[in-house]
């Protein structure tokens, strides 16, 4: 399996943290909890790097 390319959630303005402690993280483009961090989800479940990814503003 190819290595996932590295996109840091924290710095996407999509990601958001919850209050579930079963699904702490969340991707608000593609409306999903996860305890993992959403870029690894996609990747593992699709095989291709997140394409939702907008960084920030500073």
């Amino acid at each position: 399996m190819n290595k996932p390319i590295k996109i840091n959630c924290f710095q996407c303005k999509h990601f958001a943290v919850t209050w579930e402690p079963k699904y702490p993280k969340a991707c608000n483009l593609f409306e999903f909890k996860s305890e993992k961090l959403p870029s690894l989800v996609i990747f593992h479940s699709t095989g291709t790097p997140c394409t939702g990814f907008e960084e920030k503003d500073k």
